[in-house]
């Protein structure tokens, strides 16, 4: 299994659409047995191929900060189940997701990045 996860420096970036890179973790028994680094796209993640390139890569998860309504069913629909409102260090991220103490918040971006766009409008 894979998680991805928006990254800034070694912390949860809190908008996935515009993370530095992806930190993509490889789980086997529960462990994580590999740790790489995933160039982010330019531009809006939900307009990218990002959700294609890491459906591809096999990931299953998206541990994220926060994204729009369009990214999360962008990442949905390749088969990505995506957990919002995580911040902090993603190493301990991703521990406490093997331990089972994430749930997704619910709650999606609605703040402005500029004049033309809304990352809960596309």
């Amino acid at each position: 299994m894979k998680i991805a996860v928006p990254t800034a420096g070694n912390v949860v970036d809190d908008h996935f659409g515009h993370c530095q890179f992806y930190t993509i973790f490889t789980i086997d028994n529960n462990s994580v047995i590999n740790k790489e680094i995933l160039p982010s796209p330019q531009g809006c993640g939900c307009k990218s191929n990002i959700a294609s390139v890491l459906s591809e890569m096999g990931v299953k998860y998206m541990l994220a900060g926060n994204m729009g309504q369009g990214a999360l069913n962008v990442l949905n629909s390749n088969g990505i189940e995506v957990l919002r409102g995580n911040s902090g260090d993603v190493d301990t991220l991703v521990s406490n997701f093997l331990k089972g103490s994430l749930t997704d918040s619910g709650e999606g971006c609605s703040h402005t990045h500029g004049a033309d766009h809304v990352c809960n409008s596309h």
